[in-house]
Parts: C-alpha cells; sequence; structure tokens
C-alpha cells in the first residue's frame, strides 16, 4: 500500500510538471490551443506564448489586414485571467499569403493549413503560485464561406522557475522567424492620383527573386490586385493602385514580402516617404512570379459586360425594353438611320448614368452603414410606388392617352429632336433602373466579391454590365444591315405601339404587388388612386385649352407626392420571411433555426428570395413549386426555409455577405449531418435540386 501511495504522489507530480498547454480546443473547422516557450517564468519575466490553429483542409484565417474581406483573430481576455489584458502584447504576425477570392483582382491576406500566432505575456509581479493565461481566441475561418468561430483556451504557468519547454519554445521561434523585420534599406513611393510607384533600394539587390509583393498594414489603402513588379541592380520597383486618394499625404506604411526562386520567404517592414523613385531599383525586367497576376482585371470585366448581356433577357427589363424597341422601329421606318445612331448612344449614355450613379451611392451607403446589396432601391417603399406610377403612365403614353411634344413619326423637327434624344436617355435610365436588382447567372459570386471592394474596382464593374446592358441596341443602331430588316412605316405602327402598353401595365402589376409586401394594402390602394390621378390627368392633357393642361400638372403632381408619402407608411408587423413562407409550405429563414434543423441531422433547403427579384419568381414558379421538388423534400424530410429580402433585413444581408453574395437569388443546401452549406446556381432546375446529395 505505501508503493501504491508513493508511485500516485509520484505520477500527481509527474503530471503536474507536465507543459502547461491544455488539450486543443475543436471549433468547428480548426483545432486552438495556446502554447509557451516555457513551463515556468518567474514573477515580472516576459515570455512568448502562442495560439496555435491547425485548419481545416481548404479553410483560412487571415492577417491583420485581411485584404478585401475577412476579420484577422482577437484574443480576449477572460475574467479570472492571473495574466490580464494590459499584461498580453501584440500578436507577431507571421508573413502573410496571397488567398486569391477572384484570381488575381480580388485578394485576401491570411494562412492555410497551420498558423502559430506568438505574443509576449508578463507574469504578475505578485504571483505566489501557478497562473492562468485564460482568453477567447475570435476569428474568422473561410473556405467557399465565412464561419465566425470561437475558441476558449487556456495555459497554465508555474512561478517558482524558469524552465524551458524545448518543444513549443522551438515551434514559437521558428513562427517568429516568419515575421518581418525592419528594411534595412531605403523606400519611397511616387504618387499620381491613384497610381503609386513604391521603389526598394537595397544594396546588392534582392537575389534570384521569385515574386515580390507588398502588404498593407491599413485595410482601405490599397486595391488588393496586381502588383507588377520590375528589378533593378540594387533593389525593385512596384506599381500600385491607390484605393482611396484621401490617403496620399500619408506614408505607406506595411510589409514587403519577397519570396526567392528556391521558395524561401523574406519579410520587411517598411515606412515609404514621398518622393522621386530611388535609382538602380528598375530597369532589368518583370519578376518571374508576378506576370500571371494581371490578367483577372479583363475577365472580371468581361464577365461584367456577360452579366449585363444577360439581363436584357431578364423579365423585369423585357417590357422597358420594348419602350425602346419601339422608338427604334418608328425611327427607322420614318427614313431616319442618323436618328437611330444617336438614340444609341443616348441610351447608352442613360444606362452608364444610371449604373454609375448606383455604384456611387452602393460606396457611399458601405462607407457610412456597411455592407450593401443589389435591388435595395426596391426595398424603398416610395421608389417602388412612384416606378408603379411611371410603368403605368407609359402605358398610357404607349396607348395614346397623351403625347410628349411632337409624335415620333415628325422627327425632323428640332424639338422633336431633343425630345427623342431625352426619351432614349430616359429608357436607358429606367431599364437601368428595374434591371439592376436582377442579378442574373455568373454574376452572384463575382458581385459578392466586387460590393465589398475599393471604391474604383466596384466603378469599374457597374459600367461594365452597364455597358453590357446597352450593348444590343447600341450595336443594332450603328449596323444598317440589321435595321434595314425592319418592315416599311404603316398602320401596324400604331399596333404595335399600343402593344408595348400591356407589358408595362403588366410591370406596373408586379412593382404594385412588391409594394404590398413592403407597406401593406393600404400604400396599393393609394397607389391605384394615383395611378387613376395619372389617368385623369392624361385626359386633361388631351384638351388643348390652357386651365386644363394645368390642371393636369397640379394632379400629377398632387398624385407622385401624396402616393410617396403613403407610401412611407409602417410596414405590416408579420416578418417578412414569416409572410413569404406562408405562402407556400416553408419555414421562416434564422440562424438559430438552421444550427437546431443542423443538430437534428436533416438536410436543409434555404432560399433567398425577394418579391421584386424576377429571377426568383421564375424558380418558383418552375422549379420551388412543382410537384417533383415537393415530393423529394417531403420523401427526404428535407426542411425548406425562406429568407425573404423584400424589405431591408440586416441578418439576411448579413448572410449573404458571408457567403459573398451582393443580392438575391442565392439557394443554400445542407446534407443531413454538415454544417457546410453547398452555395448552388442562381438559376434553378427540377433537376438540379432532386439530385442533391443527402449526406456529405
Amino acid at each position: 500500500m505505501k508503493l501504491s501511495a508513493c508511485l500516485t504522489a509520484l505520477f500527481g507530480a509527474i503530471l503536474f510538471m507536465l507543459p502547461a498547454a491544455a488539450a486543443p480546443v475543436d471549433a468547428g473547422h480548426a483545432r486552438v490551443e495556446l502554447i509557451s516557450e516555457r513551463d515556468a517564468a518567474l514573477p515580472g519575466e516576459t515570455i512568448y506564448a502562442a495560439l496555435k490553429m491547425d485548419l481545416d483542409n481548404g479553410w483560412h484565417v487571415y492577417w491583420l489586414n485581411a485584404g478585401d474581406a475577412g476579420l484577422p483573430p482577437q484574443l480576449i481576455a477572460q475574467p479570472g485571467s492571473d495574466i490580464e489584458a494590459d499584461a498580453i502584447g501584440k500578436i507577431v504576425w507571421p508573413l502573410p499569403h496571397l488567398l486569391p477570392v477572384v484570381e488575381g483582382e480580388i485578394m485576401d491576406y491570411g494562412y492555410n493549413n497551420e498558423v502559430v500566432f506568438p505574443f509576449p505575456i508578463t507574469i504578475p509581479e505578485d504571483a505566489m503560485g501557478p497562473v492562468t493565461l485564460d482568453v477567447m481566441a475570435d476569428y474568422l475561418i473561410c473556405e467557399d464561406t465565412c464561419v465566425p468561430e470561437q475558441a476558449h483556451v487556456k495555459l497554465k504557468l508555474e512561478t517558482d522557475q524558469s524552465a524551458a519547454n524545448t518543444r513549443d519554445g522551438e515551434l514559437i521561434g521558428k513562427w517568429i522567424a516568419k515575421s518581418d523585420v525592419p528594411f534595412p534599406g531605403e523606400a519611397r513611393v511616387l504618387k499620381k492620383n491613384l497610381d503609386w510607384t513604391l521603389s526598394l533600394r537595397l544594396d546588392g539587390g534582392f537575389g534570384k527573386v521569385h515574386s515580390i509583393r507588398f502588404f498593407p498594414f491599413g485595410h482601405d489603402i490599397l486595391h488588393p490586385a496586381a502588383q507588377p513588379v520590375e528589378l533593378g541592380r540594387h533593389g525593385a520597383t512596384l506599381s500600385l493602385s491607390a484605393a482611396d486618394i484621401t490617403a496620399v499625404s500619408k506614408p505607406l506604411e506595411g510589409v514587403v514580402v519577397i519570396e526567392q526562386e528556391d521558395g524561401t520567404r523574406t519579410g520587411y517592414e517598411i515606412s515609404a516617404a514621398e518622393g522621386s523613385p530611388l535609382p538602380d531599383t528598375s530597369g532589368l525586367g518583370p519578376a518571374g512570379g508576378m506576370a500571371g497576376l494581371q490578367v483577372a482585371a479583363w475577365k472580371l470585366i468581361l464577365l461584367a459586360i456577360l452579366g449585363g448581356l444577360i439581363l436584357n433577357l431578364m423579365p423585369c427589363v423585357l417590357p422597358v425594353l420594348s419602350m425602346k424597341a419601339f422608338g427604334m422601329v418608328s425611327a427607322v421606318s420614318g427614313g431616319h438611320a442618323g436618328e437611330v445612331r444617336r438614340h444609341g448612344i443616348w441610351y447608352t449614355a442613360g444606362v452608364l448614368v444610371s449604373f454609375g450613379v448606383l455604384a456611387a451611392i452602393i460606396v457611399a451607403l458601405r462607407a457610412a452603414t456597411g455592407p450593401v446589396t443589389l435591388g435595395f432601391q426596391l426595398q424603398n417603399a416610395p421608389v417602388v410606388a412612384i416606378l408603379v406610377l411611371v410603368m403605368f403612365a407609359v402605358g398610357l403614353w404607349l396607348m395614346g392617352m397623351f403625347e410628349l411634344g411632337t409624335s415620333l413619326q415628325n422627327l425632323g423637327s428640332g424639338l422633336a429632336d431633343r425630345d427623342g434624344d431625352a426619351g432614349a436617355f430616359f429608357t436607358g435610365v429606367l431599364a437601368a433602373v428595374v434591371g439592376s436588382p436582377c442579378v442574373g447567372p455568373f454574376l452572384g459570386a463575382a458581385l459578392g466579391a466586387v460590393m465589398g471592394h475599393s471604391a474604383p474596382v466596384v466603378f469599374t464593374f457597374f459600367l461594365a454590365m452597364g455597358f453590357g446592358l446597352a450593348l444590343p441596341f447600341l450595336v443594332l443602331s450603328f449596323v444598317p444591315n440589321l435595321y434595314k430588316l425592319l418592315p416599311r412605316p404603316g398602320k401596324w405602327m400604331d399596333t404595335l405601339k399600343q402593344f408595348f402598353a400591356f407589358p408595362m401595365f403588366l410591370t406596373a402589376a408586379w412593382l404594385a404587388k412588391v409594394l404590398g409586401d413592403l407597406a401593406g394594402s393600404g400604400a396599393v390602394a393609394w397607389t391605384a388612386t394615383g395611378a387613376v390621378a395619372i389617368a385623369f390627368a392624361a385626359w386633361l392633357w388631351q384638351r388643348e385649352a390652357r386651365l386644363p393642361r394645368i390642371l393636369a400638372v397640379v394632379t400629377l403632381a398632387l398624385s407622385v407626392f401624396g402616393v410617396a408619402e403613403r407610401a412611407m407608411a409602417p410596414a405590416p408587423a408579420l416578418g417578412a420571411s414569416s409572410a413569404y413562407a406562408a405562402k407556400y409550405e416553408a419555414e421562416p429563414w434564422s440562424a438559430g433555426r438552421v444550427q437546431s434543423l443542423v443538430a437534428e441531422g436533416r438536410p436543409v433547403f434555404i432560399d433567398f428570395t425577394a418579391s421584386w427579384c424576377a429571377t426568383c419568381q421564375v424558380n418558383k414558379a418552375t422549379t420551388l413549386k412543382s410537384r417533383a421538388v415537393h415530393d423529394f423534400f417531403a420523401a427526404n424530410d428535407v426542411a425548406f426555409l425562406v429568407a425573404d429580402f423584400t424589405r431591408k433585413d440586416p441578418a439576411i444581408a448579413a448572410e449573404l455577405a458571408r457567403h459573398q453574395r451582393a443580392g438575391v437569388p442565392m439557394y443554400l443546401w445542407y446534407p443531413a449531418g454538415s454544417d457546410v452549406p453547398q452555395v448552388l446556381p442562381e438559376i434553378l432546375n427540377q433537376g438540379l435540386v432532386t439530385s442533391l446529395p443527402l449526406t456529405p
């Protein structure tokens, strides 16, 4: 018994002397633990601890500047920690890696696989025994999707001696060696508007360089895209693109990472003062690894143009295009080819101006309120109400209820020329306003990434998308062999004009439904009254006397302002997702409900939708409400959740941003037992949904 007691005591003593780190915490997509370079330290002594993270394959966490999107890890001292927050030093950041989101154009900065974040800690001066470091590691971890995770980790240290921990000490030392060091040379930056040139001079140069990358400390200082590099005898020059012109007066600070041809990476912390490029830092040609990073910008622009072209096929845009088609047919039939070309230019200008204004609003709102999604204009009830009236008024005009200026058949006069140009411009504006919420195929992921990017990228992408929308009519207006195929003028033109009124009335009816979802039946009733008032104003306008026309203008103004004011009334109390889900067999979405269903082991299908999203409505009618999909969900106990984004909903906006989507539709599929969703295409079909994998 004495021997047993002695062995037990000895075993307990050995356990007490084992390394201080607790077992790793499995936080979901990473195993997280605290380690230290020593098992024991004296009171008042400063040593290094570290947050060690073993990441799932394909997942990554972020550097102190996450790049395009993301958040760096944080360590938050917990109540009861013997080592308090002011005794925990700053993280020694290992050199970051590029993490492409859209190849070459949109970049994040961070780490894959295993990463160790060292940081100094100071033992309390009055420590009388073992001390505990108790922190919450708060971080964002991403693959195709991003998940905020937390890990509550602890570290216990003895304070009656100073004992080394060889294994963890070597590991921490290795990762400290992977951090940056002060630059032993000179750095300067030449700033010309948003085009900056960073020159780095180091006697003897940088060796056999494969690539050089500058990582700024400030999140929005630089556009994180390609950085063309030219080498010199004593250094290198990088061509940078600034994201914010207001930063031109500040020194350029960050880390330059130089990768040699053998894979060795060295990082230098620099603070570049403004000045002319340093001598001997260029002239020897580009660094080997940078050329491939410069091809993605044109890919992104082509993608935006393709998306704009596809917008022409969206149901929400077709009625507006019918107006443009009628104007073109009328002008060509009247023998006015020059008018057609000019109207094509004005139509394109209207589209581009509108998309430029939309980009400016997005950038401004993002700076003021955070992430912005497409379709935000149709989440505003007064805007939707006015659009209803505009569509209805255009329909009345097409029906011949009133004429603005001279008719389209009299394009010869100067007044008609101006009216025609203005009409073409207005049609372009209307096409952009109504069409922009219709996120077509191929654009969902790219828009999600671009919406969080710098202002120049947002403007470039949206202008390219607008150019794609305007391109068919622009080409048609400049290719005589195409519009010469149109028929000769005749009575059919009046019939065609009146026919095009009906798509406008249908669009007004669809927008009225959107208005009802936003602001209730009362707003729809007031808007219908406003439409009647517009019809009355059109009837008055047909009277040639001065007084009726004055009354028509007054009636029109009162109807528009009255409807807009009434549309600002509070929305119905029922939650948007609840109201929408009640219309067909589904549950309203919430993040908590998804977690509960995943924990139950059920497959989950989530429909992120809006009543103003035409693509969403087509998918619902052709696929989600089909008998085949209904039977598939019922047979496999699939939970069907609906997240209705008709009204602005911060939780839904955050979920869209988390999956790098700029708007609806978005469809998520959770196989049974999996907490990692699959993001489905924007265009659904029954075969795609019924063949979804039920298990991971």
